[in-house]
């Protein structure tokens, strides 16, 4: 890649943007000098380059036709395995489109993607095709992921398999829609404020948000460094801990994942009974004014006398500081990727491990082209984080993380009082779609109106696993179970316990019949 020394109109102008008050004689100074400083990059750009897994020679595989492709799950089809043995072996998945899968096309969801092909395979792609899974293709994502509805992806609307008029629920709602109506057997997933655990919920199956940093992010597209998580979504509890157990660990090239340590042994951990694991029902995470169905708190509260009946030892119990949860992750959530996943272009600066040149390039050129084509709810998030580091210069951005240490102490606190925390995972059932030519304050409702529980968890990094516990009206409701970090196979063991105990999800709400 050439690199080309600014112009002397160049320092001008970036002289000017920032008030440095260069007269001419100074900007000609400036320039001269400037191109003398160049001299580094032709250095780096002699490196070779450092992917997580390069691979070659597979087949392209194609973009599925409309027809056959109703619920809009599907963004390309290719069928792809390395291993006959393994842990895998036999199993479908589905990867989410922000998710690298080397020589096949990766859209993210956003038009200004349109015709990238990542030339490697991220690390949880790299370790499922070790462990001798087949992938059948990419699942379909909302644009850039920064939304829990399934409505701003480029390609069209993610439709609920339950009813096709509803939202899957976002962002990964095509791994939950693929899953849900057996195309695949297990996908992987990204959450920054429920994107995993969202779909999963209202698509009736079972999605698992790891601890921060358990699982590499590398070769992922990226939203915000603190809030970025990869997971897996299966119809059961059992394969969704057998994925974790595979794709978790550290890679060495994601620096998230200071600290982690090799995985658990998820699979034979959530064999053991629940009987005194201390199970503490969050009051807070209930009756969301203007949000919360009754039958969707019912639901919950249902699942956890069925809880009781297993064995736990169930209590209520008040976190005060939950309900601003998700406050703190809307201020994070709109400088962070204005600052990364916008200006940065995905990966942004100052934090150390792989970086992919190829997205970066493909994504700031296309977004300094095209702006125009990025959706809605993209546009707002750059409208605000410009507006707030212009005016307020990060102090706000500042104080949510600041608050977020509060935040995280405030749960910490409750689980050391108990083992794990439940509530709903979405206050309601799967909404109806937005219609195209919906005002502007529908459109962002309908994206963020169903993260209350589930977003503080991503600012929090602790493990949390969505599973069915009922149908209200004909749709899948989910409960949520949170544990301490690193305690991700406790979450996974009540999961199963309640599995067990109702005879399995689809005893308990049947399975979808929308086509």
């Amino acid at each position: 890649m050439e690199v080309v020394p600014p112009s002397r109109e160049d320092i001008q102008r970036i002289a000017g943007r920032h008030g440095l008050g260069l007269d001419a004689a100074a900007v000609d100074e400036y320039t001269a000098h400037i191109a003398t400083l160049f001299g580094s990059y032709p250095i780096v750009d002699a490196f070779p380059p450092v992917l997580p897994d390069p691979s070659s020679g597979r087949h392209a595989g194609y973009r599925p036709n409309p027809e056959d492709n109703l619920l809009g799950a599907w963004y390309w089809r290719s069928r792809i395995s390395n291993a006959t043995t393994g842990p895998l072996a036999g199993r479908t998945l589905a990867v989410k489109d922000n998710i690298a899968v080397a020589g096949i096309p990766m859209m993210n969801g956003s038009r200004l993607l349109e015709g990238y092909v990542p030339e490697y395979d991220a690390t949880v792609v790299s370790r499922v095709l070790a462990a001798g899974g087949t992938i059948e293709g990419k699942a379909t994502c909302e644009d850039l992921c920064l939304s829990g509805g399934s409505h701003t992806c480029s390609t069209g609307p993610m439709r609920n398999p339950w009813d096709a008029s509803r939202a899957s629920g976002g962002s990964s709602g095509g791994s939950a829609i693929l899953v849900a109506t057996g195309e695949v057997d297990m996908a992987l997933g990204g959450d920054q404020g429920g994107s995993i655990r969202i779909p999963s919920s209202w698509c009736g199956i079972v999605g698992h948000k790891p601890t921060y940093g358990l699982v590499p992010y590398t070769g992922a597209g990226p939203i915000e460094y603190t809030l970025d998580h990869i997971g897996p979504m299966a119809r059961n509890v059992t394969d969704a801990a057998l994925l974790l157990e595979v794709i978790a660990g550290p890679d060495g090239l994601d620096s998230r994942q200071r600290g982690v340590s090799a995985p658990s042994a998820y699979t034979k951990a959530i064999e053991n009974d629940i009987r005194g694991v201390r199970i503490g029902v969050v009051s807070e995470g209930f009756g969301w004014p203007g949000l919360s169905q009754p039958g969707v708190d019912r639901s919950a509260r249902d699942a956890v006398l069925r809880l009781a009946h297993a064995g736990g030892a169930v209590s209520e119990i008040a976190i005060p500081r939950h309900r601003d949860g998700t406050h703190v992750w809307s201020v994070i959530a709109t400088e962070g990727p204005g600052a990364q996943m916008v200006h940065g272009n995905g990966y942004g600066v100052a934090h150390s491990g792989f970086h992919s040149s190829s997205y970066v390039s493909k994504f700031g050129a296309a977004r300094a082209a095209r702006g125009n084509e990025l959706s809605q709810t993209v546009k707002i998030t750059v409208l605000m984080s410009d507006y707030l580091a212009e005016r307020y210069h990060g102090a706000w951005y500042a104080k949510a993380q600041n608050a977020a240490l509060q935040l995280t102490a405030a749960y910490d606190a409750a689980l050391a009082e108990v083992d794990v925390l439940v509530m709903p995972t979405s206050p309601m059932v799967a909404t109806p779609l937005p219609p195209t030519d919906a005002p502007l304050a529908l459109v962002q409702r309908r994206a963020q109106e169903m993260m209350v529980n589930t977003s503080p968890f991503d600012v929090t990094g602790h493990p949390a696993t969505t599973i069915p516990c009922g149908l209200l009206d004909g749709l899948p409701v989910g409960l949520m179970i949170v544990a301490r970090h690193g305690e991700d196979a406790t979450a996974l063991q009540v999961a199963r316990a309640f599995e067990q105990e109702v005879g399995g999800f689809e005893n308990l709400i049947g399975r979808p019949s929308a086509t």
